[in-house]
């Protein structure tokens, strides 16, 4: 699996807003793209999914902006990944949200490898916290 540059920024916004979470301070969206180098029209695209998927919510008007959703070690990094990514998977053959059908499945003698590695990566990026990030 290789990681997008998308779920690479999104993390830095999700880091920076936890850096932030027990301040209880809103956060405006042109200064994480400004502090993080992140294109501002990019951020806003990857917010937008992080509050619909409800990791982030958002103040509006005069002094508005982003905070978390929930406290910082209740969110995982998995989390994060997969709603950024959408596909987790080393292998296409892995991800059922991508309906494909290998033709070679009931003789595929290295899907094994690729199932631990997904359990692999999964376990790893389930376990560690925003909160983790931060120490």
């Amino acid at each position: 699996m290789k990681i997008s540059k998308k779920t690479q920024y999104g993390m830095r916004v999700m880091v920076y807003l936890a850096k932030f979470s027990k301040k209880k301070k809103l956060c405006c969206l042109k200064k994480i793209s400004q502090e993080e180098g992140i294109p501002f029209s990019f951020s806003e695209k990857i917010v937008s999914k992080l509050v619909k998927e409800k990791l982030v919510k958002a103040q509006k008007g005069p002094g508005g902006g982003y905070f978390l959703a929930k406290k910082p070690e209740n969110i995982k990094v998995g989390q994060i990944v997969k709603v950024l990514e959408r596909v987790t998977a080393p292998v296409k053959c892995l991800e059922k949200e991508l309906k494909f059908s290998c033709p070679r499945e009931k003789n595929c003698l290295a899907k094994k490898l690729w199932q631990k590695v997904k359990k692999s990566l999964d376990s790893t990026l389930n376990k560690i916290t925003l909160a983790d990030l931060l120490r």
